[in-house]
């Protein structure tokens, strides 16, 4: 009976600090590393949170409409270890980007890199690099 009692309240415990994750997925599930992109557009909203970075851009395109595109950038700390901080692109600030397209043709795309509007190149933290090396 004590052994029963023991385990249930661990199991109940766990299921209490158990904390819930946000979905995860590889690069080769989204994104096409066969449809590169280069935009170049004024950055609208970042948002730093994990698992990805993420950041917002008004980019026109060849028919002269303006799309938002939603570029994915690696985890925050991986970002501050590529030379990143918070203030590193800022709405307004045009920026340029190179990257891969998501697969469902969307105005979303997986960045490589960044060219912020300082002229300073940083590298996104791509999860491209991790499905190529497999």
């Amino acid at each position: 009976m004590q052994r029963t009692f023991t385990a249930l309240l661990v199991a109940a415990m766990t299921a209490l600090v158990a904390q819930p994750t946000a979905a995860h997925h590889s690069f080769a599930a989204e994104f096409d590393a066969n449809s590169p992109i280069e935009l170049t557009g004024t950055v609208t909203k970042v948002e730093w949170a994990n698992p990805h970075t993420y950041f917002y851009m008004d980019v026109t395109s060849p028919k002269g409409d303006v799309e938002n595109w939603a570029l994915e950038m690696g985890s925050p700390n991986g970002l501050m270890r590529r030379g990143w901080t918070r203030d590193s692109m800022k709405i307004g600030d045009v920026v340029t980007v190179t990257g891969s397209r998501a697969k469902d043709g969307s105005t979303k795309g997986n960045a490589r890199s960044v060219v912020l509007s300082t002229g300073k190149k940083l590298f996104a933290g791509s999860s491209q690099d991790n499905a190529e090396a497999n």
